[in-house]
């Protein structure tokens, strides 16, 4: 392990989250012109920003040049690079009166876009940090270590074995040879989509403001609002159709989306991942509308269907939005909701959770063992697409679920020794792993995680975590054989 190379990056990336700092200091500096009370929120980016900058100069002082990195010395910046940012990234959020613990939990729900949150008065604070909470879900959608390889060009080389451990999904998709290349692609696919978002729900009737944040946690699956009622607040069928809309899009793979344009027009239509993505939505959502109808909670089939597929994108992009509390649905409705959360997105997406394509493949898999047991000599292959999967493939793919069921289970009876219910206490987990957000009961989509006691709390940012860099990059390093030469 060559520590001075891992500083030297990790500085590199506090030295540019330092400057995006200066962006929410100059939202604060416009709209204290208007109004006063914005005015300290100015210092505060400004403070945190001349922060985060010296720290990353201390680190990166000594350039190590941009020779290939060994895979202990990747999964290493890219672990302690989203925990920097996170820490680093909570100090707004320390300065404006939050404790240690409760700025941290709200940083590291920001940049993993879970969107989990500890703020009991949303709108009390400052357009400000309520503006940075949204941003940097949107720099931590597309992933942190992706913008670096976009814009420093002396991560072009080093950058190969950091993709591989931040990318979303079984298999990363490489677009182009070069890495660079591959990150500045799915990076303007992100900025392209997110424009035309922040257009239509600027003519849909939403302000300048509200609809920059709402598209930053849409395009990030993220989740967070400034307004205390989510998207509830607007009680618009347009608004929330358009959200919809691009929740979908943000769930799919972003290589598709540049497939579809540059390369394929039917790209979509022979993807497998996102024909099933496709299915699950619509399957969810045509029975969740049924049983919110037969039940009673709603009056019209129509209703029912508005607020359906709404929760049913929501829960399953992992984006966490609500437009109504769904905490108080009958409970054959929230156990749809429950399965979906551990469904997540398409791989390549900017949602979290398992992912749809590791579904498929387990599905697959199962098919091929139940066939097997008919004809026992027969060799079939797994396939995706075109594409023949391997047995390393799905060795990942088992260990990967097994893992992730473990961690589930271990935070799960962590929350419950510190009393909370077990309701809570499991949805709580599960939407802290899968980057979801919102859960049932003391965590619900009208509630917060503020009651969660601390050690919960730890246990939850420790969840967020692990789940946005997919278990085995964060697992990896409490292994004692990772720090051996």
């Amino acid at each position: 392990m060559r520590y001075a190379i891992v500083l030297h990056i990790l500085g590199t990336i506090l030295k540019c989250l330092g400057l995006l700092m200066l962006i929410s200091a100059l939202v604060g500096y416009y709209y204290s012109r208007s109004d006063p009370s914005e005015a300290p929120s100015v210092m505060v980016f400004l403070y945190s920003g001349i922060i985060t900058s010296i720290a990353g100069i201390i680190l990166g002082y000594k350039n190590q040049g941009s020779e290939e990195l060994k895979k202990r010395e990747s999964f290493a910046i890219v672990a302690f690079g989203w925990l920097a940012a996170a820490g680093f990234g909570a100090l707004p959020f320390l300065f404006s009166g939050f404790s240690p613990v409760n700025a941290i939990f709200e940083s590291m729900s920001g940049f993993t876009t879970t969107g989990a949150t500890i703020m009991i008065d949303i709108e009390s604070h400052s357009k400000a940090l309520l503006f940075w909470r949204s941003f940097i879900q949107w720099v931590g959608g597309m992933g942190i270590i992706m913008l670096f390889l976009a814009i420093l060009p002396n991560l072009a080389v080093a950058g190969r074995e950091m993709f591989r451990a931040e990318a979303p999904g079984p298999t990363e998709d490489k677009l182009k040879p070069r890495l660079k290349e591959t990150a500045k692609i799915l990076w303007m696919a992100y900025i392209v989509i997110s424009v035309i978002e922040f257009i239509l729900l600027k003519v849909a009737g939403m302000s300048v403001y509200d609809a920059v944040t709402h598209t930053f946690t849409t395009m990030a699956c993220g989740g967070f609002s400034p307004k205390a009622d989510s998207i509830a607040a607007f009680e618009s069928p347009l608004i929330e159709g358009i959200i919809i809309v691009f929740m979908f899009i943000a769930g799919a793979n972003f290589a598709l989306h540049y497939k579809l344009i540059y390369v394929d027009h039917k790209s979509f239509l022979k993807d497998s991942e996102f024909k099933f993505y496709g299915l699950i939505v619509a399957g969810a959502s045509i029975l969740l509308t049924l049983m919110l109808w037969k039940t009673g909670t709603f009056h019209s089939v129509i209703e029912s269907f508005r607020y359906a597929v709404f929760q049913v994108l929501s829960i399953l992009t992992t984006t966490g939005y609500a437009t109504f509390d769904f905490n108080t649905w009958p409970d054959s409705c929230r156990m749809i909701l429950f399965m979906l959360m551990f469904i997540g997105g398409c791989a390549g997406s900017t949602a979290g959770g398992v992912k749809v394509v590791r579904i498929l493949l387990m599905i697959k898999y199962g098919y091929r063992e139940l066939f097997k047991t008919l004809q026992p000599k027969l060799i079939r292959h797994i396939r995706l697409g075109d594409r023949v999967i391997t047995d390393e493939v799905m060795g990942s793919i088992f260990s990967f679920m097994v893992l992730y069921i473990l961690v589930f289970m271990i935070s799960t009876m962590i929350l419950s020794l510190l009393k909370v219910d077990m309701i809570s206490a499991a949805s709580a987990s599960i939407v802290t792993l899968g980057n979801i957000g919102p859960g049932f009961d003391l965590v619900g989509p009208w509630s917060n995680f503020s009651t969660i006691p601390v050690i919960g709390k730890l246990v939850l940012i420790a969840n967020m975590w692990i789940g946005r860099l997919e278990i085995f990059t964060v697992l990896i390093l409490f292994i004692p054989g990772f720090w051996k030469d």
